[in-house]
């Protein structure tokens, strides 16, 4: 039995849990998530709880059990109260301003660089150097984090670029450390 797909999930007050043919429709304050399952796994709300089994055995569904369980845990979890990424900008010059839906970050490149903010996300500029991306579903919240991310990922030598505000980057010395 799975560790994670055997846990019940509790539905938090406000948030409606809706099951029809192979998708789960969660509603809550922040808006509106849909997820569609594979026939492997079953769903069912009972009271304030939702219940994942699977059906037999398999490989297959033996791993399907868990994801879909924790799929449904973070659709709960984002329609109530949402999720929330922070990247730090690091480095000379570098900086990034929010104006209507375009991310504009300088990163130490000729030209400066527009981003495309999702309508799924927001991004929030807290001064120069620091990008707040929030948002109800925790895939596009990360996707969007992850292709900031990769404009400048950090070097390890003087630590420049974009990284997580929780990331720790391994410093190495230069050439002149090694005499």
């Amino acid at each position: 039995m799975s560790r994670i797909g055997k846990l019940p999930i509790t539905i938090p007050s406000g948030v409606k849990v809706a099951v029809a043919d192979a998708t789960v429709t969660v509603e809550g304050p922040k808006g509106k998530l849909v997820q569609d399952f594979m026939p492997n796994v079953t769903i069912t709300v009972e009271g304030a709880q939702v219940i994942v089994n699977r059906k037999d055995d398999s490989k297959s569904s033996r791993s399907y059990h868990g994801l879909y369980r924790q799929l449904v845990q973070n659709m709960i979890t984002g329609v109530s109260t949402g999720f929330t990424r922070a990247l730090l900008i690091n480095g000379v010059g570098y900086r990034a301003e929010v104006k209507g839906n375009i991310l504009y970050l300088n990163l130490g490149f000729s030209n400066q660089i527009e981003f495309m903010i999702n309508e799924d996300v927001t991004i929030v500029c807290e001064g120069q150097n620091k990008v707040i991306v929030s948002g109800i579903d925790k895939q596009k919240v990360g996707q969007a984090c992850a292709e900031i991310r990769s404009l400048r990922p950090p070097e390890p030598y003087k630590g420049k670029g974009i990284k997580y505000e929780d990331e720790v980057i391994r410093r190495k010395i230069g050439k002149s450390g090694v005499k």
